[in-house]
């Protein structure tokens, strides 16, 4: 192949066959409709879902074209193991990812590999994410989760069932916000949600919808949605200016991620966050920070209330873990091992961040079969990656924490379980999440017995995240001898975790800075 200048490359969208010599090579559904593409019994509601339902039947490297816009999807476990070798392949900022720039413009998630302000943040902010920035903010998540057990007690007291969805996330946005910007949305006291919430998912859904609206049709087909969209953009940035303007003229923070965005240089350079850049950081982390959790989460309690002998042994670990103690110290969350393999189950069968996409950094070859040229994208879809049977076996659709025993993780090939991305743009913020979740399902698991509407189905909810849809669940409550309502516990009282049980700990790459 020929070589291609950086200078020479297509700005914008990039469709397949402007970097893939060879696309004939790769299958296609059938039915293509001139001028629109494979549009044949698609939902444009659900495209990630239509992505798969295509990916089963055409293989582990595919393609599909709509209006004009044709894309490559990999999802077998050796093509994506390949995708992910840096020194081949970087991120590719595209699709959803892009069409968010306009509300988080080069945050960590949404700038382009060659912007100087992803390293200054990452750089910066990284040690607010160390153990013992970590173990600082213990005490907070279990704040904020006995005001969602309050609710919880009140719904179960008035015999109604909780909407999970709904309750994680004013879990997850009020826990980012409180532990990493000192700002109290309210959530649980509102009887809808915050219109932060409702600004941010408009934002998403917005997103969504570019990726599937022919361009030259957007203006006309999407000119209420756009209004409504920059309605939206307006809100949040208001909303984060006065959280930061609040910051810089009332008291000082204790050290959280937006006293390092204001106060910290680079250890090197001695460069500093610009004031927008700050803003694009923040909303980053607030729709990042809480988004996916709040899916993971909420797949997770489907899946135990669905498996009550999965749900009991989860609670038995919990039970012997914590014992009776109130307020679970930051080392024992580590130690819910099986609570643990739960959410990585939940994680593999639905990534709440499905899909990353990665890009040649010079011409190559994948799979020693088809050519790109440097700039070539592919989309790995991690549904598929994480169901290949090649790889989980033959009963790969089934829920089966024990997949994730230590022996069995050795026994996997590398880069077969990615539940949010990959490489050097691996989200700086994994650990808290897994952290956060862990602690949640411990806590909920002990206090609570789930119980399924009896009628319900999964539906998944695409939004760029993935979230059940409708899903409620009714609320038994364990025996009364089992611990109260977590208390906040004083620093002084989290006791210091011990480096073996910190190595426990395995780290999942995380949903792409």
């Amino acid at each position: 192949m020929a070589g291609t200048t950086r200078s020479t490359l297509p700005k914008g969208f990039r469709s397949a066959e402007l970097g893939w010599p060879e696309l004939h090579r790769i299958p296609r559904p059938p039915h293509r409709v001139p001028l629109v593409g494979d549009v044949v019994g698609v939902n444009l509601r659900t495209p990630l879902q239509d992505s798969l339902r295509f990916g089963r039947q055409l293989g582990p490297i595919f393609r599909r074209k709509g209006f004009g816009k044709e894309i490559v999807f990999v999802w077998g476990a050796k093509l994506s193991g390949e995708m992910a070798d840096e020194s081949r392949f970087a991120k590719h900022v595209g699709l959803g990812v892009a069409n968010l720039r306009p509300v988080a413009g080069d945050g960590l998630f949404t700038a382009y590999n060659h912007e100087p302000n992803w390293q200054l943040a990452h750089d910066v902010l990284a040690p607010g994410f160390s153990r013992d920035a970590m173990e600082s903010y213990h005490a907070m998540m279990l704040e904020v989760t006995g005001r969602l057990t309050d609710r919880w007690d009140g719904e179960r007291a008035a015999g109604r069932a909780v909407d999970v969805p709904g309750d994680m996330t004013k879990l997850t946005l009020e826990t980012i916000a409180r532990t990493g910007f000192g700002h109290d949305f309210g959530s649980f006291e509102r009887a809808r949600p915050h219109p932060f919430v409702t600004a941010m998912v408009g934002a998403l859904m917005y997103a969504q919808r570019l990726n599937v609206v022919p361009v030259p049709l957007a203006p006309v087909l999407m000119r209420s949605a756009t209004r409504r969209n920059d309605a939206d953009v307006a809100y949040l940035n208001r909303t984060v200016d006065d959280v930061v303007e609040a910051r810089i003229n009332g008291p000082a923070g204790e050290g959280d991620l937006l006293d390092r965005m204001l106060d910290t240089a680079h250890p090197e350079t001695g460069e500093r966050l610009t004031p927008e850049n700050i803003r694009r950081q923040v909303i980053t982390f607030l729709i990042a920070g809480h988004e996916t959790t709040s899916g993971a989460l909420s797949f997770a309690l489907h899946y135990l209330a669905q498996h009550p002998d999965i749900a009991a042994r989860a609670r038995a670990e919990v039970d012997r873990v914590w014992g009776d103690t109130p307020r679970p110290a930051y080392e024992q969350v580590a130690r819910l091992r099986y609570v643990r393999r739960v959410l990585d189950e939940s994680l593999r069968l639905w990534p709440t961040a499905p899909a990353y996409a990665r890009e040649a950094k010079e011409d190559t070859v994948l799979g020693g079969v088809h050519p790109m040229r440097r700039g070539a994208w592919a989309l790995v879809l991690i549904p598929l990656l994480h169901r290949d049977p090649d790889v989980w076996g033959a009963d790969a659709e089934g829920f089966d924490p024990d997949r994730f025993e230590p022996g069995a993780v050795r026994a996997r090939a590398a880069h077969t379980f990615k539940p949010f991305g990959t490489g050097a743009r691996a989200c700086i913020g994994r650990q808290f999440a897994l952290h956060e979740a862990t602690l949640v399902l411990g806590l909920l698991l002990r206090r609570y017995e789930l119980r399924p509407d009896p009628a319900y189905r999964l539906r998944v909810a695409e939004r760029l995240t993935l979230m059940p849809e409708g899903l409620t669940l009714h609320l038994d409550r364990r025996s009364p001898t089992a611990p109260a309502r977590p208390e906040v516990p004083a620093a002084s009282e989290i006791p210091a975790a011990s480096e073996a049980s910190s190595a426990s700990r395995c780290p999942v790459t995380g949903a792409g800075d």
